[in-house]
């Protein structure tokens, strides 16, 4: 039987390969199609540390959106510093969460910076306020209780398996924010630190290499901004972050209660720097103009 013309084409172009541009244009279609059909990876995805919804200013200002829990353990069980509260998100569906020691200042207890805990682990930390060996310890001192508070809590506390100990921070008031500075010194392992108008001797700090915010106040006559948070802050040079918030028309012991500036900058400072969480920028950078509540706001702000 013989073929028609037409049938011997198709024959011929059967099992062929189609010419390069004609490949080409196909990829490229097989391409866009995927990436129409296939849907953008999560925030989450791309950072795996990210806690809670997305971040508003009134938010920050207030509890946070993570039911927590807490507990005490007595001074007999805590080696290196006196009794402490671990307070915690009850919740670990959201996986392991940073962890932060806190000190008072000088012949102050826990009960002075005893809002940090419910106000952190609502946002989504585990953190561990302390009394310290004594009142009258010194910012040295309560460096090294700093970082025994952290070792306790991720070795040895029962909440140690809710904390993810790479990613750790302190903070402090007064002698307690200028051993929360020390602590840095000693541990740049740290991911960040909040000294709330903290007290030092020692002026300068060129060896912090932990993203570190410092909170002054304004009529602080007890440790000064000139003399205690401004020089701190400036000899910073190694800090890969830094930025210094001043309270308006604030005194010394303003950190002690609770301070909805604080509460906000603190928070997205904690949340940048040990979750790497980039939502929080926003309330960093650029910094904020001065206002009621903030008498000036520095920031080195390249992120």
């Amino acid at each position: 039987m013989s073929l028609s013309a037409q049938q011997r084409v198709a024959a011929k172009l059967r099992g062929t390969v189609p010419p390069r541009w004609l490949r080409v244009a196909m990829l490229a279609l097989a391409v866009s199609l995927f990436a129409a059909l296939t849907p953008p990876p999560s925030a989450s995805a791309i950072n795996p540390y990210e806690r809670g919804p997305a971040p508003t200013a009134a938010a920050l200002e207030a509890t946070g959106p993570f039911a927590y829990t807490s507990f005490t353990v007595a001074n007999a069980n805590t080696p290196g510093f006196g009794a402490a509260t671990i307070y915690y998100p009850t919740s670990t569906a959201a996986g392991t969460f940073g962890g932060i020691a806190i000190s008072p200042g000088y012949t102050a207890t826990q009960s002075s910076i005893s809002w940090y805990g419910p106000r952190f682990a609502s946002h989504g930390f585990v953190v561990i306020t302390i009394d310290t060996n004594s009142i009258f310890d010194q910012p040295s001192s309560r460096a090294t209780q700093l970082l025994a508070a952290l070792d306790y809590l991720t070795n040895t506390s029962s909440a140690r398996d809710r904390v993810d100990r790479t990613r750790l921070a302190v903070a402090g008031h007064s002698m307690g924010g200028g051993g929360s500075i020390e602590a840095t010194k000693v541990r740049p392992s740290l991911q960040a630190a909040v000294p709330l108008t903290p007290w030092h001797t020692d002026k300068t700090w060129p060896e912090v290499v932990t993203p570190t915010m410092i909170i002054g106040a304004e009529s602080d006559t007890v440790a000064p901004v000139s003399s205690h948070s401004e020089p701190f802050y400036t000899s910073m040079s190694a800090a890969p972050e830094k930025a210094y918030l001043e309270l308006n028309a604030a005194s010394h012991s303003a950190p002690t209660s609770s301070n909805p500036t604080i509460s906000r900058y603190s928070i997205s400072w904690l949340k940048r720097w040990v979750d790497d969480d980039l939502r929080y920028d926003q309330f960093l950078c650029p910094p904020p103009s001065a206002s009621s509540t903030i008498e000036e706001y520095r920031a080195t702000c390249p992120h």
